[in-house]
């Protein structure tokens, strides 16, 4: 927004105004252009109003702390005036511009007037650069958020793959040591259970494509956002079904899972894979800081009209209080932790697909008695 009372090869006094988006800057920039007009035609202007977000390398620039403010950049020197009292500091410097105003005059009567002497157009020069460099600053920004969120879905569902792969590994070689002579038992697996255990391995297989998929989308995507696809989902038949194929993890290290599944769910609307994902990693980390002989429970409880709350509790190592925060950051450990893996990559995962659920996680512990994760999922509404 330019402001003139003359042709602009005249103009002895030219003058930037940066001001904020308060509803009282229409005001005072009418204020400003009042009383310049009040100088008479003798002293021809050009005011230029800028908004200060728009143009932080012209406010650095100037090393403006208040706004309004103005700068006349001519006649030099440069000088800048600040506050909300901007007509009254005008008055106060008439006196000491007058002069200046009055030479610049002559000279432009005179045709002479240096070359060297900075114009507003100098300042639009800096302005459309300091704009463009702006501009590249945020595109760069936005380049190194979409390159970190990339290698941290990277790095996270690469290190989720293995939860179904074990699992589809385990039932693939309990089937196939039903036909291995060496290692045949002596009760051979009932068709029933060669039928769930080959579905089991089927579905898992299926689980790690979708995952590889997701890799393959991640890489390729320019979205630094995580992608799910939320449906109407079954939560009570999903945890079940959770619990039905990972029941190997906690016999081999003889613990004891509890489950609380209300029949009477409602159903909620989520990405399933996703929140198999975390259901899975919050039981992996269970199993894994529970002494064997431990119990863990999985836990579902219809909170509110609004949003169902899972839980996986444990009677394990428990977390610092001061810590309990700190785990859903990408790949933090805690300091016991540094020799194995655990509470790094897997947590920060289920805090980013609860959150793009509009869910939330957080966890209640105690050290040396167990730790309790909860997270919330959206009831789903036809």
């Amino acid at each position: 927004m330019t402001f003139e009372n003359t042709a602009p090869s005249e103009t002895v006094l030219q003058l930037l105004m940066f001001v904020d988006q308060s509803a009282t800057a229409a005001e005072q920039i009418q204020q400003v252009k009042s009383y310049l007009e009040t100088l008479g035609p003798e002293y021809p202007f050009e005011l230029r109003v800028l908004e200060v977000s728009q143009h932080p390398e012209l406010v650095e620039y100037f090393k403006l702390v208040v706004t309004p403010a103005l700068v006349r950049i001519y006649p030099e020197p440069l000088q800048v005036l600040a506050g909300t009292d901007l007509v009254s500091q005008l008055r106060d410097c008439w006196l000491h511009w007058q002069p200046m105003l009055l030479d610049a005059v002559q000279r432009n009567r005179s045709d002479v007037r240096s070359a060297s002497q900075p114009s507003l157009a100098h300042f639009v020069q800096l302005m459309q650069l300091s704009d463009e460099l702006f501009r590249l600053k945020q595109e760069n920004e936005a380049l190194r958020n979409q390159l970190h969120f990339k290698d941290c879905t990277i790095d996270m569902l690469a290190h989720d793959l293995r939860n179904p792969l074990t699992a589809a590994t385990i039932a693939l070689e309990t089937l196939d040591n039903q036909w291995d002579p060496k290692q045949q038992p002596e009760t051979p697996l009932k068709p029933k259970i060669q039928q769930r255990l080959t579905h089991h391995a089927r579905t898992h297989i299926q689980m790690i494509e979708r995952m590889i998929t997701h890799l393959l989308e991640t890489s390729r995507g320019k979205s630094a956002e995580l992608q799910i696809c939320p449906k109407r989902l079954d939560l009570a038949s999903l945890c079940q079904d959770v619990v039905a194929n990972i029941q190997g993890w906690f016999k081999a290290k003889s613990q004891h899972l509890q489950t609380d599944i209300p029949p009477d769910l409602p159903e909620v609307h989520a990405d399933a894979d996703r929140i198999r994902q975390v259901i899975m990693n919050l039981l992996e980390n269970a199993s894994k800081y529970t002494p064997g002989g431990g119990k863990i429970q999985l836990s579902v409880l219809h909170r509110t009209t609004q949003k169902v709350q899972i839980s996986v509790c444990d009677n394990g190592l428990g977390i610092p209080e001061e810590q309990q925060v700190l785990i859903f950051d990408n790949q933090f450990r805690l300091s016991r932790d540094q020799s194995q893996e655990g509470y790094g990559i897997g947590l920060a995962l289920c805090q980013q697909l609860v959150q793009a659920h509009y869910g939330r996680i957080w966890v209640d512990s105690t050290p040396n008695q167990g730790s309790c994760f909860h997270f919330t999922l959206p009831v789903y509404r036809s």
